[in-house]
């Protein structure tokens, strides 16, 4: 076969691919808020979250961020985010669970931090609010599952919010837009390689 045969080929086929890719763009006719759900075992579901967070506020939305087990250590998000004006972010978390050892003073800060995430989705002039970690709390029966349910669906129409953490409770997978599930192939932590700045931190 001929270059030029091989690229009238190649032409056909992209041709044909974007035809399809057009009519699914044409079909989405919706402009409203969404819920992203990030969970897994695998790296990511925090880092995917703060990608939004930026991309939001380069949009001029105002952002809200409740972390609610992370909490003992400093992180780099932290430290970036909390330079703009226009994002509230709240560190409520007291620490991982096996740290704190303290069962009713874990249900009393993810308690505190849903308050405070559940007065940011009651607000509209808040176009993203990001719940990190929120899902392991609803795992340990910090937070009742089925408030959160009721915040979610009954927030602002344009609001997007995004929850993330392993283990995401089948119900939250239910009502969300979108889901994505982070399978881990390899981790460094595994190799014996510390939480690294940047990358974990």
């Amino acid at each position: 076969m001929t270059d030029e045969s091989l690229q009238e080929r190649h032409r056909r086929r992209m041709q044909r691919q974007k035809e399809l890719v057009d009519a699914r763009i044409a079909r989405a006719d919706q402009d409203c808020g969404v819920l992203v759900v990030n969970t897994g075992n695998g790296k990511g579901k925090s880092s995917s979250a703060f990608g939004m967070v930026a991309r939001a506020m380069g949009h001029g939305m105002k952002v809200a961020v409740v972390q609610f087990i992370k909490g003992s250590f400093a992180t780099g998000e932290e430290a970036f985010f909390r330079r703009f004006p226009e994002l509230e972010y709240h560190v409520m978390g007291e620490g991982f669970t096996w740290e704190t050892q303290d069962a009713e003073a874990d249900r009393r800060a993810a308690m505190a931090a849903w308050e405070k995430a559940a007065a940011f989705l009651a607000d509209p002039a808040f176009g993203m609010v990001v719940m990190d970690e929120l899902n392991i709390a609803l795992k340990l029966r910090l937070v009742p599952l089925d408030v959160v349910l009721d915040a979610l669906q009954n927030r602002p129409i344009h609001q997007h919010a995004v929850v993330t953490g392993r283990a995401a409770p089948a119900e939250l997978i239910e009502i969300a837009d979108t889901v994505t599930e982070m399978r881990p192939l390899k981790h460094a932590f595994d190799a014996g390689i510390m939480a690294q700045k940047g990358v974990e931190l």
